[in-house]
């Protein structure tokens, strides 16, 4: 059984259309991807403006300490950034990432990490799924 020549262009019309649906999801792919290396180089400025990052150091933690609800909690930061929380003085972030802070509860099962890093990941989880 052959196909006609419009069967045959129809389905050639399908094809390319599947084809360029499949490119244009690559190309969006490769977009957000740029995107968010970018915004994870900008992080580092975020945290050289003082004024702005005190406002959103104090906005992390208290969304974190929202988060747990919890009598008694542990705030974790940056050590360069001790002078701005001034909490747990017994463990630090990692020096590598670009700031903002983790909050466990008291026996430390519980965490809501508020890194700049986990939130701008957040971010990304969230423009992956609208799509």
């Amino acid at each position: 059984m052959a196909l006609s020549d419009a069967d045959v262009q129809k389905q050639i019309k399908h094809m390319m259309a599947f084809i360029e649906q499949e490119a244009n999801e690559k190309a969006e792919e490769i977009d957000a991807k740029d995107l968010l290396n970018e915004a994870k180089q900008r992080l580092s400025k975020v945290v050289k403006d003082a004024t702005r990052y005190q406002v959103l150091l104090d906005g992390l933690v208290l969304q974190g300490l929202y988060q747990l609800l919890e009598p008694r909690m542990i705030v974790r930061c940056r050590k360069q950034d001790f002078p701005l929380v001034k909490i747990d003085q017994e463990a630090y972030l990692p020096e590598e990432i670009a700031g903002g802070v983790e909050i466990y509860n008291g026996d430390r099962k519980i965490k809501v990490s508020n890194t700049l890093e986990s939130r701008l990941d957040l971010i990304a989880q969230q423009l992956t799924f609208s799509d």
